[in-house]
Formats: structure tokens, C-alpha cells, sequence
């Protein structure tokens, strides 16, 4: 523990130190971190960039403050959705990496759901839509609503890893949902195309259920490249209109 960290770098590379640490076992469940002073020293960075990055691991339950100290945890929940969350949190995923897997595990779940899926996911499915057409003018509702969609597919394929994947990126899907929320537009278009995937898994049309699902996401990611390109100055587009109707 003693290479200090760039002056360039943030909380989160402090954090990832720390995560490194931790799984490498040189720190031990029950073992006491280092003092908020001695990590400053260590790592040669601000007091509240050490405090940033206790509270984050403190939040994802691998760190927990006991008396005058701060310990690791005796036992992670769930491991994996720890590393994975925490390794594409702590790095800044690179966007374009984190599309190109969510096509590859999503579409194939689409096409999985599309074989296996029970008429109770088909309402569950349906449903989601119908609350992202209601929370369109409220954010948090409407990406609520959009994460319980992709959940449900993944769900649907019957394949508990699947679905722990999903689970193990919903923090860094849904900020990434949060970016495009105000894109004129977007999220009507998610909620077409969510509706064309409904349709396909409805009529267990798996290659269209597949084709659905990469073609949305592709939409999506260029919809993200479009905020970080031009996060201020964006052109005003004509706003579809949408209802809470069943599949078409």
C-alpha cells in the first residue's frame, strides 16, 4: 500500500486501490483500513477524496465504520455483483465497451426470453412499458420503469447468472439512462422500441427478439455519444407521441 496515486486522479482511483487490496487479500475480512491521515499520506491525495471513496465501498458493503475504525466486511452478499459494479464504476468504464457487452448479454437474453418466457413475464413486460409511458414527465419513475423492463427480460430466460449480470450493472445502466432522459425524443423511442421486443418475445420470435434488442441498444449508445459530444448545444427535435396502449 504504499505507491502513492497521481495528483490527476480522482476518489474513485482511491477506492480501486483500496478494492485491489482487498481482493488480493492483503486486507482481510475483520482487518482495520489505515486511518483517513495515513491514507492521505499514502496515496498522496486530499482528505475528502479518502472520505469519498470510504463511503463508496461503505455503500456497496465491503467496508463498515465499527467503533474508532473502519473494517472489511466478513462476507460479501454477492460477490459478484461487487467486483462488477465496482470495477465499472471505479474506472469510468469506457462507454463504447459497456455497449458492446450489454449487446452481447442482452440480445442473447431477448432471444433466451423469447423461447422460455411465461405469460406472467409477457404482463410484467407490458406493464414496465405502460409506467414508462406514464413517467415520461418524471425521471426517476420512467428509468424505474425502463431498468424493470431489461430486469424482467433477463428474468425470463430462466438463467439465474443472466440475471445477476443484469443486476450487477443496474447502478451504471441507469446513469447512463439518466444522461439521455432529456434528449428530445429518446426515451419515446425506447418505449417503441421496447414495444417491438415485447412483440417478438410475445410471439417467441427469437432471432427478431434478438435483432430487437441490439438495434435498441445501438440506438441508445448513439443517443449517449450524441450528450457527452454535445452536452449544451443540441438541436431541438420533434417529440413522437406515444401512448399507454397494449403491443401493436
Amino acid at each position: 500500500m504504499d505507491e502513492p496515486i497521481e495528483r490527476r486522479t480522482v476518489y474513485e482511483l482511491v477506492a480501486e486501490r483500496l478494492l485491489e487490496h482487498i481482493s488480493q487479500r492483503r486486507l482481510r475480512p475483520g482487518d482495520a483500513l489505515p486511518t483517513e491521515r495515513e491514507l492521505t499520506q499514502v496515496y498522496h491525495v486530499g482528505r475528502s477524496s479518502v472520505r469519498e471513496a470510504l463511503r463508496m465501498l461503505q455503500s456497496n458493503g465491503l467496508i463498515k465504520p465499527a467503533g474508532k475504525g473502519v473494517f472489511v466486511v466478513a462476507e460479501f452478499a454477492n460477490p459478484l455483483n461487487h467486483s462488477l459494479h465496482l470495477l465499472l464504476t471505479l474506472r469510468e468504464t469506457d462507454l463504447r465497451e459497456l455497449f458492446e457487452v450489454r449487446k452481447i448479454l442482452e440480445g442473447e437474453t431477448a432471444a433466451l426470453a423469447a423461447a422460455r418466457r411465461t405469460d406472467e413475464d409477457l404482463a410484467q413486460m407490458e406493464r414496465a412499458i405502460v409506467e414508462m409511458v406514464e413517467g415520461l414527465a418524471a425521471q426517476d419513475w420512467y428509468i424505474e420503469a425502463d431498468l424493470r423492463f431489461h430486469l424482467t427480460i433477463a428474468a425470463a430466460t430462466r438463467n439465474r447468472i443472466a440475471l445477476r449480470m443484469m443486476q450487477a450493472v443496474r447502478d451504471l445502466l441507469q446513469r447512463a439512462l439518466s444522461s439521455i432522459y432529456h434528449i428530445p425524443g429518446s426515451p419515446q423511442r425506447s418505449i417503441e422500441q421496447h414495444r417491438l421486443i415485447l412483440d417478438a418475445i410475445a410471439r417467441r420470435d427469437v432471432e427478431g427478439a434478438r435483432r430487437g434488442m441490439q438495434e435498441h441498444l445501438a440506438r441508445v449508445e448513439r443517443d449517449v455519444q450524441h450528450m457527452i459530444a454535445a452536452p449544451t448545444d443540441r438541436p431541438a427535435e420533434k417529440t413522437p407521441t406515444v401512448s399507454a396502449g397494449g403491443r401493436r
